[in-house]
C-alpha cells in the first residue's frame, strides 16, 4: 500500500455532504488532505470539512476565492476561522489579503492568495481589461505584492511555479497548484497544466487533483498512483 501524502490535496468537487463522505470513504487512508470548494458551499462544504477534519484527521483547504471589502473579508475569514481548518484562499489583491490576515490572526489558518485562476489566458484577461503583458508575469507580480501583504501562501498554475518559487519574498511561504493533470488525463477546463512530478520539481509544496481522481473507476487507486509519481519525482532539483 501506498501511504497518505500530503503533497496531495484531493478536491471533492462533488455535489453534496454525502457524496462528499462517500467519496472520502472510498478513498480511504490513500489521501490526507481534501480541498473544499465554493461550489459545495451550498450542498453543506462547511459540514463537511469539519466533519472530515474532526472525525478523521483529515487536512483541510477551503477553496472560496474571497472577494469583498476588508471589513466583510475580516469578519468572513474571523468565522471561518473557528471551523479548525488548515488552508482558505482569498483574491490575490493586497488589500483583501491583509484583511483575510486579520481574520486569521492568532489561529492556524493560513491564508493563500489567489494569482490568476488557471482556467484563464491572455484573451481571457483582455476581456476582463487587464493590464498588457503575458500571464505568468502577471501572476508572478500578483504573488509578490500578496506575500509583501502578508500571504502565507500562494495558489497558482503549476506554469508560474518555478519563477514564484525564485521570489525572495517566497521564502518559507507555500506554493499551492491546482490545475494537475496526470499523464493520460484529460484537461477539461484547465488551461495552464502540468503533471505532477513536475510541479513539485518546480518548488510547488502541494497539488491539487480533482477529476482525475473522482471520476476514477477507482478513486483510491488513482490517488496513490498521483503519490508514487510525487514521491518518484522527490529527487528531481528544483529552483527552490
Amino acid at each position: 500500500m501506498t501511504p497518505a501524502d500530503d503533497r496531495l490535496i484531493v478536491a471533492l468537487d462533488v455535489p453534496n455532504i454525502l457524496d462528499g463522505l462517500d467519496l472520502a470513504a472510498r478513498i480511504g487512508d490513500a489521501v490526507s488532505f481534501y480541498k473544499i470548494g465554493l461550489g459545495m458551499l451550498t450542498g453543506g462544504g462547511l459540514a463537511l470539512a469539519n466533519d472530515l477534519k474532526q472525525e478523521h484527521g483529515k487536512r483541510i483547504f477551503l477553496d472560496l476565492k474571497l472577494f469583498d471589502i476588508g471589513a466583510t473579508i475580516e469578519a468572513a475569514v474571523r468565522g471561518i476561522a473557528q471551523y479548525d481548518l488548515d488552508f482558505l484562499t482569498v483574491q490575490g489583491d493586497p488589500q483583501v489579503v491583509r484583511a483575510a490576515k486579520q481574520g486569521a490572526a492568532g489561529t492556524g489558518l493560513n491564508i493563500l492568495a489567489v494569482t490568476v485562476l488557471t482556467s484563464l489566458d491572455r484573451t481571457d484577461l483582455d476581456a476582463n481589461l487587464i493590464r498588457a503583458g503575458s500571464v505568468a508575469e502577471i501572476a508572478v507580480e500578483r504573488a509578490a505584492l500578496a506575500f509583501a501583504a502578508g500571504a502565507d501562501g500562494v495558489i497558482t498554475s503549476p506554469q508560474e511555479a518555478a519563477a514564484i518559487r525564485a521570489l525572495p519574498e517566497a521564502a518559507g511561504r507555500l506554493i499551492v497548484t491546482p490545475g494537475i493533470r496526470p499523464a493520460g488525463a484529460a484537461t477539461g477546463d484547465q488551461k495552464r497544466i502540468a503533471t505532477p512530478a513536475k510541479a513539485v520539481a518546480d518548488g510547488a509544496d502541494h497539488i491539487v487533483v480533482g477529476r482525475p481522481i473522482w471520476q476514477a473507476a477507482d478513486p483510491r487507486a488513482a490517488a496513490q498512483a498521483v503519490v508514487a509519481e510525487l514521491r518518484g519525482a522527490q529527487a528531481r532539483p528544483t529552483s527552490r
